[in-house]
């Protein structure tokens, strides 16, 4: 549906920013740090411990670089052309905007401007700012330019398109933080090869996401979303009323809001899975290995992976495509970005947790699953012992933080090792670990051979296969129907795929996810099955103040 024009400009006029222009530049707000205190105190005493925030705006960086990198690039780019586009790019498919590009109706460059003009217009309003962003690309919009003028070849359905990409994932213009004040100068000078994959493919960096700082890996139970260096990721369908998950925090945020065609986040535990429900968006963690953990600011080598967030389910199949890498000993040597075509899923058979059989939305799934022929079978699985899965985390993390900030850092990084990291951060504790580093602390005063930590990555990958291949084999299963992130550590220790799409809102509005996770390497049959399910019964809505 193609909104009205007048709607824009009203919308727009109520943002109080201004549009006039100087020396053919548009003009934002200048940000101003503002006072935060009441907006603190009211969730003060909020029932979850995650929304009980210290800080909001970032104490650590000036909000305006990022507003001058964006506005830099914004050279004749108008508030009525970002009006005028509006209805052609908001929500759109990737195929879709392909398509708009080929028939002239807006360029390559267009495009990236229009999403640079978005996310100045929301992230220098006080009352709408996000804190998704941590970064912009400086050269988005004569990277984008090149495709416009021919001389970048890519048949690719990501050619041309801007994605935004978790900051504790190297790219080569912009440093790589995970969100952290130890690691502000890390400007490396090669991007992981996952971003090197999408770039291969025609994709082009809008910029760095916000996160919850070393990928949640820092402090406990503190907000989701919070870093130092970004400040607090707040959720655009009920800011500072709705969790925003983590640690993709910023990714899926950015996702919801239009800040990008799509977004690039990590999981080691439920990073992908939980943003991407909280914030009504696609998120796939991929069985482990598919794709490159090389440049990655890491928690655990046995665990990490990258994954694609997009709006869509067929966006989300394209971004993974151009996210995989041939060249990895582990993966298929292509990852096809067409999903199945599937009449219905009639012999399909999936399982269903009868602990979550009283979520309406649930419910509500499973009978919209039913009409499309599948066959559901209600589990009850055993609880699945996780003992060791945290040491696990804390053993990986001491040897992978140290490879990484050998191998992949910049030489202006001073910390090496995790206690490097610790005994900085302890040097201004109110500036960089305002809800502490327990996390941290924890790595340090673990006390773990290599021989346990080995046989603790058994037990733990032995007790996640277990837990799925039981119901799955006795009932003969093609993929488990979860919620959210409810599943993601059982399928993080079997390092099974896990996919989540938007399952509808609660009465008060907030979003949730269907997650389907099944065996290794049949992202292909997951992708289908919830194809099927998205078409059927259609459940993303745009964020209200952030859907024109």
């Amino acid at each position: 549906m193609t909104p009205n024009k007048f709607i824009y400009l009203a919308f727009i006029s109520v943002l109080c920013f201004t549009s006039c222009k100087k020396d053919n530049f548009p003009e934002f707000n200048t940000w101003v740090p503002y006072d935060e205190t009441g907006l603190i105190e009211a969730n003060a005493d909020n029932e979850s411990q995650r929304l009980r925030y210290k800080l909001i705006q970032s104490k650590v960086t000036d909000r305006n670089d990022m507003m001058n990198t964006i506005i830099s690039q914004l050279d004749g780019f108008s508030a009525d052309r970002y009006l005028e586009l509006s209805p052609f790019i908001l929500d759109q498919e990737i195929e879709v905007l392909q398509n708009q590009i080929s028939e002239g109706l807006f360029t390559y460059k267009e495009l990236s401007q229009w999403y640079l003009y978005r996310i100045a217009q929301f992230e220098s309003n006080r009352d709408l700012a996000l804190n998704a962003m941590i970064s912009v690309n400086p050269n988005l919009v004569a990277q984008a330019e090149k495709f416009d003028t021919g001389s970048y070849a890519s048949n690719h359905p990501l050619r041309g398109m801007p994605i935004i990409v978790k900051d504790n994932i190297n790219t080569e213009s912009m440093p790589t933080t995970a969100g952290s004040v130890a690691l502000l100068n890390n400007q490396t000078e090669n991007d992981a090869e996952v971003v090197a994959n999408l770039k291969s493919h025609g994709g082009l960096v809008l910029g760095k996401a916000n996160l919850s700082e070393w990928a949640n890996f820092l402090c406990a139970g503190c907000p989701n979303g919070y870093s130092a260096v970004g400040g607090q990721t707040l959720n655009p369908y009920g800011v500072r009323k709705f969790d925003t998950g983590g640690s993709s925090s910023g990714s899926a945020v950015a996702v919801a809001a239009n800040y990008a065609v799509a977004a690039v986040g990590s999981e080691t535990s439920g990073s992908i899975l939980s943003p991407s429900s909280q914030q009504s968006v696609v998120g796939l963690k991929p069985t482990l290995g598919i794709l490159s953990q090389d440049g990655i600011v890491p928690i655990s080598s046995t665990l990490d992976t990258p994954g694609p967030i997009t709006r869509t389910l067929t966006d989300n199949s394209i971004l993974f495509s151009a996210m995989a890498s041939p060249r990895s000993k582990t993966s298929p040597s292509k990852v096809p970005w067409q999903i199945e075509v599937r009449k219905d899923l009639t012999g399909v058979r999936l399982g269903a947790y009868q602990a979550y059989s009283q979520n309406p939305l649930y419910q509500q799934a499973i009978e919209d699953l039913k009409k499309l022929g599948a066959e559901i079978v209600e589990i009850n699985p055993e609880s699945m012992n996780f003992e060791g899965f945290t040491e696990l985390l804390s053993g990986d993390m001491k040897i992978d933080l140290e490879n990484y900030l050998t191998v992949y850092a910049s030489d202006e990084v001073e910390v090496r090792t995790a206690y490097d990291v610790m005994q900085f951060n302890l040097q201004d504790t109110m500036l960089r670990i305002p809800y502490g580093q327990a996390r941290f602390e924890g790595i340090e005063e673990l006390d773990l051979t290599e021989e346990e930590l080995v046989e603790i990555r058994r037990n733990l990958l032995l007790a996640g296969i277990e837990y799925f291949e039981k119901p799955m084999q006795t009932h003969s299963l093609d993929a488990v129907l979860s919620i959210n992130n409810y599943n993601a550590g059982q399928a993080a220790a079997a390092k099974y795929p896990a996919l989540t799409v938007p399952m509808g809102y609660t009465a008060e509005g907030e979003p949730q996810g269907l997650t389907f996770i099944t065996k290794p390497y049949q992202e292909s049959d997951i992708y289908s099955y919830a194809k099927l399910y998205e078409q059927a019964s259609p459940k993303r809505k745009s964020p209200e103040l952030y859907a024109n």
